[in-house]
């Protein structure tokens, strides 16, 4: 529920606000619904920050842990109650202190006293942006949204979220000294970059946040560690320099699940932050499975830890919040958010890439249908999910002895007898009616997919492997279509049996097999085993990675960037599990994030993304283009990848950038919507397409069309780059000037493109690139194209 205010000076500043609406997105897998609290409104009261140093040895001083957060109680009827987040835009006081006055003096306003102001408050958003959480009613929220100050009032929204092998994929790997280790040390692995983690926490004992041979904290971090019951000044350390968690808006259930510390006792926030940043580990592995080095992309960086998810990982909206408020005062240079953020979150993400600090969040897990990426700001780096180079061939030996190969992460105990034969029964569906009591001991499940009337798969996995398992079966073999979630096979539902996923042409031999041999089947498992390196294509796009283009602002193309982020080894506890999802590729991004930082600190948010974007691959590794999976598999495109698969040393020397002034996004996108309304503004109304990102997306393309870029040369003074078009099919592309010269004094080149539809057409998209190339390197950008006649049209049919 939002409102706006009504005098003249608060519409328009309610236009960015609209704007930012409409960059809709939720935590994967989340619904949306508010959760009042039961008893009384227990309202949060920040205990005071302190430097995380000694201003002698510039480490930790005993005085300046903070306690926990203290809980005062006012006594309300708490039905009536909600919580909503107030929006004021950007700091108007010069210390934080009074920015929480300001906002108590207008509370008060409306309150009436100055004690139910200070009891409503769960957050106080002061360092940067201005804005506050606060328990109302619905009709003080509305009376709220007609202060003139206040921008919008929306209500909280609680959400849920959504490496071995993979940093030796991207060229990262420390042990072999070449070329390809440039970016990391160049960068020294990272070292005193901070990287901001907003997740479920972090477990500090896991050796991948060791901080041995770490030096003092760096100077400028303005942080502090958060106590808890199972949280002691020791868990914060010269590694994981500082640690908060945010409570405001979580159920009593939930926090009841979890305990009121940053510690994870999720796994997801611990996996992130040793995807990103976990210090090297030697022999680390998932049940010997995997077996290598485990290190984060940055190794010697810092890590931040805003606890904002609980429980099972549900994120209230008004703690995200907070939590960016609190990294920007603290000093990160990078946050990484496994998440999808709503609006309200959106303006924060923006207020911290006004500060330099590069904002990294999740394409979504809603792939492969078109129309599902989340998170599509502009400013922010949205991350597809891709395989690397590494298999799992996991051997299934029928009574016939022929041999089916399927894939799983099934492993057997070091005290195992080894595998042997077993009653195999084929399922003609794995439903409840279908198995309806029957006997699986001692034997292995093989299911087919079945459909209902609609066509819809009606078999799933999860059900099919806990019936085997309570029933004292002893594997399960699950036939499907490319899926990429191999790590079910892992899940609490398969411990203790054999589960492996095969395709359905493999499925088709085994049914033929048990349709022949009947009740005499009989089939072995043999543990997986590891296939990685050029036997194995990669990159592909996984099939869960979220598609675009964005279904809310089309003229951007989005997701920007894939990496790594399917079967992904990384810490859990004091242990190391394999994940999935774009959550476990966003990490992998801020890792790279931070030694580009680290290697070129002077580079804005925008030059940084750029450089990612136009270095991408997309080819694979034998040099054929990247595959994304889906139904069917297809070549990608860029609605699947952005720019394509990741490539940390392109980025470090990426040539040319496409940088933007962080002031352009609020002017582009408040005259957007203005004309969109049909308001009046008084900066130029442009389309999306002419902010000065690293790609060109056009929508609506009726008429040519002229397009301007800017590209400041980061790389050898005296250049010369020559560009190459490949236009999108059906679309005249044009670029002038062809050829751009600099030198010591010009550093900077503006060139423009020209678009023109080949054909008045209904049509779809299609893609094409622009490259600037000066012998081997090259700056591509990518292009989407859609020619159209009508103004509103459903192509449904």
């Amino acid at each position: 529920m939002g409102f706006s205010s009504s005098s003249r000076r608060s519409r328009v500043a309610s236009v960015l606000q609209l704007c930012l609406c409409m960059l809709l997105c939720r935590v994967q897998g989340g619904s949306s619904h508010g959760q009042p609290l039961e008893e009384g409104i227990n309202t949060l009261v920040p205990a005071p920050s302190c430097s995380a140093r000694d201003s002698l040895d510039k480490d930790f001083h005993p005085d300046c842990w903070d306690q926990p957060t203290k809980t005062i109680t006012a006594k309300r009827d708490p039905s009536s109650y909600e919580l909503y987040v107030v929006y004021l835009g950007d700091v108007k006081h010069g210390h934080p202190d009074h920015v929480v006055a300001s906002h108590h003096d207008m509370l008060t306003t409306l309150l009436g006293s100055k004690e139910e102001s200070m009891a409503s408050v769960a957050y106080n958003y002061k360092h940067g942006f201005s804005g506050f959480a606060a328990m109302l009613t619905p009709e003080q929220a509305k009376q709220l949204a007609e202060v003139p100050e206040v921008i919008s009032v929306e209500k909280n929204k609680i959400h849920t979220t959504a490496t071995t092998r993979s940093w030796d994929f991207l060229g990262l790997n420390y042990q072999m000294p070449s070329t390809s280790n440039g970016l990391l040390k160049g960068s020294n692995y990272g070292e005193d970059v901070i990287i901001g983690v907003v997740d479920t926490g972090i477990w500090p004992e896991s050796r991948s946040f060791s901080d041995k041979g770490y030096g003092p904290i760096p100077s400028r971090w303005k942080g502090k560690c958060q106590l808890g019951p199972d949280w002691g000044s020791n868990n914060c350390s010269r590694k994981i320099i500082g640690a908060r968690f945010y409570t405001a808006g979580v159920s009593d259930v939930l926090l009841k699940m979890d305990t009121l510390s940053p510690r994870d006792n999720n796994g997801h926030g611990t996996h992130c932050a040793s995807t990103a940043a976990g210090s090297i580990v030697e022999a680390a592995s998932f049940n010997g499975l995997a077996e290598g080095v485990a290190r984060g992309g940055a190794p010697r960086a810092r890590i931040a830890v805003y606890k904002s998810g609980w429980g099972s990982g549900s994120f209230s909206i008004a703690s995200v919040l907070a939590a960016i408020d609190d990294a920007i005062h603290d000093g990160v240079d990078v946050l990484s958010l496994s998440i999808t953020g709503e609006e309200q979150l959106a303006f924060g993400a923006l207020h911290a890439v006004q500060k330099g600090i590069t904002v990294v969040y999740i394409a979504g897990n809603d792939g492969p249908r078109p129309q599902t990426v989340v998170n599509i700001s502009p400013w922010v780096i949205t991350v597809a999910a891709s395989k690397v180079d590494r298999s799992f061939p996991t051997v299934i030996t029928l009574g016939n002895k022929q041999q089916i190969v399927g894939q799983s992460l099934y492993y057997q105990a070091k005290n195992s007898s080894g595998s042997s034969f077993a009653g195999l029964l084929v399922g003609a569906g794995c439903t409840a009616d279908r198995l309806n009591g029957t006997d699986v001991r001692g034997i292995i499940l093989f299911c087919l997919p079945l459909k209902d009337d609609a066509g819809t798969p009606v078999s799933t996995f999860d059900y099919a492997s806990q019936y085997v398992r309570s029933g004292g079966g002893c594997g399960l073999i699950f036939a499907q279509y490319t899926t990429d979630l191999l790590t079910m096979t892992a899940s609490v539902a398969c411990q203790g049996i054999a589960c492996v996923l095969v395709d359905l042409d493999t499925g088709e031999k085994i049914r033929k097999y048990g349709g022949v041999a009947g009740s005499s089947a009989v089939a072995k498992i043999e543990p997986a085993h590891i296939v990685a390196g050029k036997e194995i294509p990669g990159p592909k796009v996984a099939a869960f990675s979220s598609r675009g283009p964005s279904r809310h602002y089309p003229d951007i193309i989005k997701p920007d960037i894939a990496a790594p982020g399917a079967n992904i080894l990384a810490a859990v506890g004091n242990s190391y599990e394999f994940k999935d999802g774009t959550s476990m590729a966003a990490p992998h991004v801020s890792g790279i994030v931070a030694l580009l930082k680290a290697e070129h600190p002077h580079w804005s948010p925008a030059a940084i993304k750029s450089a990612i974007m136009t270095t991408a691959r997309v080819t694979d590794n034998r040099g054929m283009p990247i595959l994304a999976e889906g139904l069917p598999r297809k070549i990608a495109d860029p609605f699947d990848y952005g720019g394509g698969n990741i490539n940390p040393t392109g980025a470090a020397d990426p040539g040319l950038v496409y940088d933007i002034d962080p002031r352009d996004y609020n002017k582009f996108f408040r005259c957007t919507i203005v004309r969109r309304t049909n308001a009046s503004c008084d900066a130029t109304m442009l389309p999306a397409y002419h902010l000065n990102l690293p790609s060109i997306a056009v929508s609506e393309l009726r008429r040519p069309i002229t397009v301007w870029r800017t590209v400041t040369n980061v790389g050898e003074a005296d250049s010369v780059y020559h560009a190459e078009v490949q236009s999108p099919a059906g679309v005249m592309m044009e670029v002038e000037p062809t050829v751009l010269v600099f030198n010591a004094t010009d550093r900077v080149h503006s060139f423009k493109v020209k678009l023109a539809p080949m054909w008045r057409l209904q049509g779809d998209y299609t893609f094409g690139s622009i490259t600037w190339r000066k012998d081997q390197k090259t700056v591509r950008i990518p292009v989407a194209a859609r020619m159209t006649i009508q103004d509103f049209y459903a192509d449904v049919a």
